[in-house]
């Protein structure tokens, strides 16, 4: 039996981690009011499960392009999830722990997205390479850049109060 180029969808951790958010994310969002869970709710759950849909799409893809696009989705769709999230937040549907807990899980598939693109990379001749690779042994070293700018930083929570309703919403 001659060896696979590349796994089965089911076999990336990345892919696993991103459908039980999804599911995670679907129990929470039924728990909106009825009037979110047809709006804020179907968006979140619709990014939540785009998520790992773009990878499984790609996946099985002939061209490494190809599945480097199918990655780069993924990581917009979950940060679109991370959104949907904080909005609802924001609206008072989630706690703060439930938005940190569920947007640490989904930082944390960006950044495996984020390894698993540069893999793919690896793949391709050098000239298509968008990232810079120098070899260390026997590992490729990627400087990232991991100060996290343009996201709430989920120990200020300041942001995160809801806006005071008024007694007729």
């Amino acid at each position: 039996m001659s060896e696979k180029n590349f796994l089965d969808v089911e076999d990336l951790v990345v892919y696993q981690r991103l459908c039980r958010l999804h599911i995670d994310v679907s129990e929470v969002s039924h728990k909106w009011p009825p009037e979110e869970r047809f709006e804020l709710g179907a968006q979140a759950r619709r990014s939540s499960n785009s998520a790992p849909a773009q990878l499984a799409e790609k996946n099985d893809d002939r061209h490494v392009r190809n599945k480097v696009e199918g990655v780069n989705r993924s990581r917009g769709e979950a940060a679109e999830s991370v959104h949907h999230l904080y909005v609802a937040r924001l609206k008072g549907y989630v706690t703060d722990a439930q938005y940190c807990a569920l947007r640490a899980r989904y930082k944390e598939c960006i950044r495996m997205l984020n390894g698993l693109e540069k893999v793919l990379e690896r793949k391709l001749p050098a000239a298509e390479q968008r990232w810079e690779m120098r070899e260390s042994s026997t590992l490729y070293e990627v400087q990232e850049d991991t100060h996290e700018t343009g996201w709430p930083p989920p120990t200020d929570t300041r942001h995160l109060t809801p806006p005071a309703r008024s007694p007729h919403d």
